[in-house]
């Protein structure tokens, strides 16, 4: 059972690392569901002993890309590359939340030889069946999903379900909402992978808020926490 920690800071890092964590995935702005890390974060991540993947997410919103933004996200694969990143997490759609094939080929020949993950733009497909056979097809390494809700633990019917479409050609990845209490709902469906940011929140200081710089809660993951679903998922598979 692989834990993956998403990070968006030095000291997140660090404690996903004294956790226990398998890989990470480096994001910034966790509150608005994660986006590019900067290219210092990446360097100084790849230093940490883990396989560590870079989210591809150019700005908030839909995951519709214009052509400049596609050329922005072929730089960030190229940036992360370059900082010793093991992968990237990528995803692309249209309107309708149908994967967009061009652009994810597109990006996906940007990241030829790293890991490849499909973020959580799956879980706005109108049909999964047709998701993942796309995604083997472009050569991704796993889906992370949520199993089409809001948090994975409301979707294991679905997650069951990709499981079974996925027969093996790639790894599910449950993510959303992922902890040590309910990791068994997870490794029970036979799913190798779990997503978590293990992380509570602490108020933002009160200048910070009142001028618009943060949002009223800030994240932070704790070392214990990814320990403690670390243990949970070692358990329960």
């Amino acid at each position: 059972m692989l834990i993956e920690v998403c990070a968006a800071t030095p000291e997140s890092i660090a404690a996903a690392v004294s956790g226990g964590a398998g890989r990470i995935e480096l994001c910034s702005a966790l509150e608005l569901g994660g986006l590019t890390p900067s290219a210092g974060l990446m360097r100084q991540a790849a230093g940490c002993g883990l396989p560590v993947f870079a989210m591809i997410r150019p700005r908030a919103g839909d995951f519709c890309w214009s052509a400049a933004e596609l050329d922005l996200m072929c730089d960030d694969i190229a940036t992360a590359r370059a900082a010793g990143m093991a992968g990237v997490v990528l995803g692309a759609s249209h309107p309708d939340g149908r994967l967009h094939r061009a652009a994810l080929a597109r990006l996906v020949s940007a990241a030829d030889g790293m890991g490849l993950t499909l973020h959580r733009c799956f879980d706005l497909t109108p049909d999964r069946a047709e998701a993942v056979e796309m995604a083997v097809a472009l050569g991704f390494h796993r889906i992370l999903t949520s199993g089409h809700a809001l948090r994975a633990e409301d979707g294991l019917a679905a997650l069951a379900e990709v499981q079974s479409l996925a027969a093996g050609r790639l790894s599910i990845m449950a993510g959303s909402g992922v902890t040590a209490a309910n990791a068994a709902r997870f490794t029970a469906l036979g799913l190798r992978e779990l997503h978590a940011s293990c992380a509570t929140p602490r108020p933002a200081p009160a200048a910070a808020i009142a001028f618009g710089f943060t949002a009223p809660e800030i994240r932070e993951t704790r070392a214990d926490l990814v320990a403690a679903l670390v243990r949970a998922a070692a358990l329960t598979s």
